[in-house]
């Protein structure tokens, strides 16, 4: 699997603007992008995914072409095969856990059932052990069970990479460590390849098959953990 991005956006927020220009190609199943909060990692995570469309440029995932500002390609988000994990998770607070995870599986924006799944969901229900918790709301769950929840909606579809939005950001120390350790073990299970973005140093020593050092919104150094 190869992943090569070469984009530049303009971001304007008032009299403030941003200028990503993000290069980077690597054939590594374990990438960590690292770098200070504003350096402009979630950017690039999104435009990967296809939530936001760089101004020009390309983005190619295993030779499949899912940006091309010369050719005119835009592929939508929903089919690029991607999973995303946001910083936030962004679970829907009124579906329960079965309904979150089964969501990355429907077409259109009828809610899954709130009883009974497909056998997908239920899989990722009992490997996460999630299946006590199906019918709880995301309000009523610790920490880590809604990071298994949100990890389990951006998996259960099969997605060809597995993008991740500083997914230990809003755990306490202690989970972070237990966390840490579930997705390392998951990806290695999998081997799905992964993009994680932190700007904790331990997830990079950990995820890091290859780590991008990003500042003021372009890739300033790569190498190892």
């Amino acid at each position: 699997m190869t992943i090569r991005v070469a984009i530049r956006k303009t971001l304007r927020a008032g009299q403030r603007t941003f200028e990503l220009d993000a290069r980077f190609e690597t054939a590594s199943k374990r990438v960590v992008i690292y770098g200070a909060s504003g350096a402009g990692k979630s950017q690039m995570l999104k435009a990967i995914a296809g939530l936001s469309r760089p101004d020009s440029g390309l983005i190619e995932l295993d030779g499949r072409r899912l940006f091309d500002s010369g050719t005119g390609i835009d592929v939508p988000a929903r089919q690029r095969r991607v999973g995303y994990l946001f910083q936030d998770y962004a679970l829907f607070p009124h579906l329960n856990v079965r309904q979150n995870i089964g969501f990355g599986l429907r077409r259109g924006w009828l809610n899954p059932a709130p009883r009974g799944e497909p056998a997908a969901v239920r899989y990722w229900l009992e490997a996460f052990g999630l299946s006590e918790v199906a019918h709880q709301r995301p309000a009523e769950l610790s920490g880590g069970q809604r990071q298994r929840v949100a990890l389990a909606r951006a998996i259960v579809c099969e997605p060809a990479a597995l993008l991740l939005d500083e997914p230990f950001a809003a755990l306490d120390p202690a989970l972070r460590v237990r966390m840490r350790g579930e997705l390392d073990a998951l990806q290695r299970r999998l081997d799905i390849p992964m993009l994680l973005i932190t700007h904790d140093p331990d997830d990079a020593a950990t995820f890091g098959g290859q780590v991008l050092t990003m500042a003021d919104g372009r890739v300033a150094g790569e190498g190892g953990p």
